[in-house]
């Protein structure tokens, strides 16, 4: 805290933005100005100045409806860049190996950057896997998907604010589709999100590629945010027990990630970081999700 308040000193008006983007970044959702203000023992006048400078430049982003200040696409674009340095890596490349191996298909890593999913580690079975094929090449490191349409990425923005969500996605032509399945509104969008969060865990069955299906588990931060997601890809054609397999196997190894990075997983009746729960759209029959 000293060395916070000498840096502050300094560089005041440097040291209050940060102060600011801290304090959103430990909160669950949007922060009044009044509060803020209050709680940094900030004079207003500075405060407005300072959030006026972090909205324009997309640290921060205003929501309408709320009156409040959450976090913008430029703070969480940021917080990505560093995941995806080697720490986080190296910490994840031995367990995504096991998994690979138990599964005998491929398993990957993957963080948000801004709208888009990023893959940041892929690992195959051992070589000399009987019957492994690498059907998934557009799943390979480095590759960019929309995130709702991707297990991966939906399994991290379940656990999301309603802020960036809306940063995230402004406009209804943000959410694009590659097989024509998959949410067309940001409401749609919530409702698969709203289960995805309950259950812990997210599925897409040809939202990406033809014939392809995911599972995708979040792993997360010591604030219980989410920081990755673990996730698996495979032909579709298979039976329920073998997804219920895929998904158990990748719970447990996201859970051996959360505990490396020394995380914490929410507690299943918590309140979640959303401040709208919009009504679930009823499952079809059979209970199976159409898409994921």
């Amino acid at each position: 805290m000293s060395e916070r308040r000498t840096a502050s000193s300094a560089s005041p008006a440097v040291g209050r933005a940060l102060d600011v983007l801290l304090h959103l970044a430990g909160r669950s959702g949007p922060v009044r100005a009044s509060a803020l203000a209050r709680d940094l023992e900030m004079p207003r006048s500075s405060l407005y100045h300072i959030l006026a400078v972090l909205v324009d430049r997309g640290f921060v982003t205003y929501v309408p409806e709320e009156q409040a200040y959450g976090l913008g696409v430029a703070s969480f674009e940021i917080g990505s860049a560093y995941l995806r340095h080697e720490p986080l890596k190296r910490l994840a490349r031995p367990i995504l190996r096991n998994l690979s191996s138990r599964l005998g298909q491929s398993v990957h890593l993957g963080i948000l950057y801004g709208a888009e999913t990023v893959y940041l580690l892929k690992e195959r079975p051992p070589r000399g896997n009987s019957g492994y094929t690498d059907a998934t090449p557009v799943t390979d490191v480095g590759v960019r998907l929309p995130a709702h349409l991707t297990a991966n990425g939906r399994a991290i923005l379940a656990h999301s604010s309603e802020a960036h969500l809306r940063a995230v996605f402004p406009r209804p032509g943000d959410l694009v589709t590659r097989t024509g399945r998959g949410p067309r509104s940001l409401p749609e969008l919530r409702n698969l999100l709203v289960r995805d969060r309950e259950r812990g865990w997210s599925e897409e069955v040809e939202l990406v590629s033809e014939g392809l299906r995911s599972i995708g588990v979040p792993a997360f931060d010591h604030n219980e945010r989410p920081i990755a997601a673990v996730s698996s890809t495979w032909r579709r054609h298979c039976h329920r027990h073998e997804a219920d397999h895929v998904r158990d196997i990748l719970q447990q190894g996201a859970a051996r990630l959360t505990a490396a990075v020394a995380g914490r997983a929410p507690t299943p009746t918590g309140r979640t970081a959303h401040s709208e729960r919009p009504s679930r759209t009823p499952l079809p029959r059979g209970g199976k999700m159409k898409g994921h």
